[in-house]
């Protein structure tokens, strides 16, 4: 497994690569990588931290009850997010984007997901074969307070096992991978796909 300070640089390499294509704009989003899996600890990019200028310094290393145990500042606000993720999930990081077309879409699905479908770009989601898989994304609602939330995030992930990840409502992206390199894919492959479907559907962005 990298080390805290291997993960550190990678992470931060990510957020600015997520900055780079509008996915995390000024200081939104937040990324996290495993550490050492027991006891947990994860690297996490620290609060209030412009993502197109994102350095090793701004990661810290948290332990389970979300304790900086390395590193200065204060780790995400949604860092309990990213921990329930990775008990749920067994993932080996976990990213949070805050894309134009992940927040337009956050807003659709009158059953509480986002049905995605029929698209060649599917097969970059991890076990998925075919064009024709099905790809349901829960929908939750926003807070400010994540860490009374996380049991209902814990019972949305159970329920929709299959996910690779979930959208907050007019708020942004999460998704995770058995390591950062899946991860970044898998944020990749969801955000063409974002974008794909609201173009099609004649959403324009601005107004």
């Amino acid at each position: 497994m990298p080390s805290f300070e291997a993960l550190a640089g990678q992470l931060a390499e990510v957020g600015r690569h997520c900055y780079e294509r509008g996915w995390a704009l000024g200081t939104s989003g937040n990324f996290s990588a495993v550490v050492r899996a027991n006891p947990v600890t994860l690297a996490i990019t620290t609060s209030g931290v412009d993502k197109g200028l994102l350095e090793p310094h701004h990661i810290v290393e948290i332990d389970a009850g979300g304790r900086v145990v390395r590193g200065a500042g204060t780790p995400s606000a949604e860092a309990v997010l990213h921990l329930a993720i990775v008990r749920s999930r067994g993932a080996g990081a976990v990213l949070h984007t805050h894309s134009t077309w992940s927040t337009i879409l956050s807003d659709e699905g009158a059953d509480g997901t986002l049905m995605i479908e029929g698209y060649e770009m599917l097969k970059g989601l991890d076990g998925v074969r075919t064009h024709e898989h099905r790809e349901r994304l829960p929908v939750i609602p926003n807070t400010q307070d994540w860490a009374a939330a996380v049991p209902e995030v814990e019972s949305v992930l159970q329920k929709h096992s299959a996910a690779h990840g979930f959208l907050i409502r007019r708020h942004g992206l999460y998704t995770w991978g058995r390591d950062l390199a899946e991860a970044k894919r898998h944020v990749e492959i969801l955000e063409f796909l974002f974008e794909a479907m609201g173009r099609k559907r004649g959403i324009a962005w601005p107004p």
